[in-house]
């Protein structure tokens, strides 16, 4: 049995187009219809119009009032070849070319004005025009009649025939549909052959020439594979610092155990602080690891992620008050991926909750044109000389806590991939002060 997608969109299309086309013929072809019709009719009644005027011009030209019925006699054989008909009241006496017709025709005489008139006996159709004259003073009516049925026969033999040769057309036009929706969907096929390339893993990105409605598709699918290269890359860069910091110290305390030299208090005390830093440093990778949180990949939400974060970080810095302020222009929601978003927050908020003495605080503001993420802490702050080194990558400016030195340069990287930037200086508060402005219409550079 033929089985029918109704979720395809090739199905869907043809549907439309074949039911519009099918809509677009049969409305044509009833107002053919009708409209021959119309004409046909309107055509005869001109012609018996003429005719009924050139019956009474010739009846003018008699003489003799009595003469006026003989007259019409006279030419009633041609009206009869002609399928024509006349009824004729004049000076009370009433006559017909067909006694048959008198009795039905005889009531429209009563009726006044010109006009013409559809009178139907059984399947007989006959259009009658009816002449008002008035002749040496005396009223006369004549009827002029033509039988339209004939008429009507070969105007519903041309019907049948136009309406045929509409449905061939309408075949060829539904074919021609399908040629030009098969067509048309070759963009979305060769998407579809891409995607399976790129999942397969034979290509990195897509390429192909598509209609302007799928540019922004395409674009948005690059962009998203380009975002997971990085976050992939920024992930393996990660775990190489983690893998390059853990490894002198895992080979010191091997080399300890290993040894046949007995572990004195000393050399205890070393061992436990060297293992007390991997600790820490595990912590902090973990930490920031959490920042991204269930929301990654979505647009940000200011105050639902914000908040979320403060939360995290007075859980992770029991001992530090965090302070949140923010205020958003009209929306709630940036067009920053949540996942950056949570990150760059977390970062400033991870480095400020680490340096501080006791409180941080932090103001987000969001207008038509900008997103302004504010962060002030009371630690010991960086020297002046200094707060143009903060954001290398590596570059540690205090030993005294654990890190790689790695938290401020990925800052600086997601930063300008908003074509944002940020500013080192010192707080209020007497710690530092991280300023980062990010734009809110601009593209996001991959």
């Amino acid at each position: 049995m033929l089985h029918i997608d109704r979720r395809s969109l090739r199905i869907r299309l043809l549907a439309w187009l074949g039911g519009v086309a099918l809509l677009v013929v049969v409305t044509t072809w009833l107002l053919h219809g009708i409209f021959l019709q119309s004409l046909a009719r309107d055509f005869l009644g001109e012609r018996l119009q003429r005719e009924a005027n050139h019956a009474v011009a010739q009846l003018e030209l008699e003489q003799d009032q009595t003469a006026v019925p003989t007259a019409l006699d006279s030419v009633s054989q041609g009206y009869q070849v002609l399928h024509h008909l006349y009824v004729l009241r004049f000076n009370g006496l009433v006559s017909a070319s067909d006694p048959q017709w008198q009795q039905q025709l005889a009531p429209l005489l009563d009726e006044s004005g010109d006009a013409l008139i559809d009178v139907n006996r059984g399947t007989q159709h006959m259009l009658v025009y009816r002449r008002h004259f008035e002749w040496q003073g005396t009223q006369g009516v004549l009827l002029v009649g033509e039988d339209f049925s004939q008429v009507e026969a070969g105007l519903a033999t041309l019907h049948w025939w136009v309406g045929g040769i509409a449905a061939v057309l309408l075949g060829m036009l539904i074919m021609l549909n399908m040629l030009a929706v098969n067509r048309g969907l070759i963009p979305l096929w060769q998407l579809r052959q891409q995607l399976e390339a790129l999942r397969s893993g034979k290509r990195d990105r897509l390429s192909l020439v598509a209609p302007s409605e799928l540019d922004e598709l395409v674009d948005q699918l690059n962009w998203f594979m380009d975002d997971i290269d990085l976050r992939l890359k920024r992930s393996r860069e990660s775990v190489a610092n983690l893998s390059h910091a853990l490894k002198t110290p895992l080979a010191a305390i091997t080399q300890v155990l290993r040894g046949n030299r007995p572990i004195d208090e000393n050399r205890r005390h070393k061992l436990l602080s060297r293992i007390e830093d991997i600790n820490a440093q595990l912590a902090a990778e973990l930490r920031r690891s959490r920042i991204a949180g269930p929301n990654a990949g979505r647009m940000a939400n200011v105050t639902r992620d914000s908040s979320r974060l403060i939360e995290m970080f007075r859980s992770l810095y029991p001992e530090r008050i965090f302070n949140l302020t923010h205020s958003a222009h009209e929306k709630d929601q940036v067009p920053i991926e949540a996942h950056d978003f949570s990150e760059i927050l977390g970062i400033v908020l991870d480095n400020a909750g680490k340096w501080s003495n006791r409180c941080i605080n932090c103001d987000i503001a969001v207008s038509t044109t900008t997103l302004t993420l504010t962060t002030d802490d009371d630690g010991f702050g960086v020297a002046e000389e200094d707060l143009s080194r903060l954001g290398e990558r590596g570059a540690r400016l205090d030993e005294r806590r654990p890190g790689y030195g790695l938290g401020l340069s990925i800052l600086a990287q997601l930063i300008a991939r908003y074509s944002g930037h940020s500013r080192f200086e010192r707080s209020p508060l007497g710690g530092l002060r991280v300023t980062v402005t990010l734009p809110l219409a601009v593209e996001v550079i991959n």
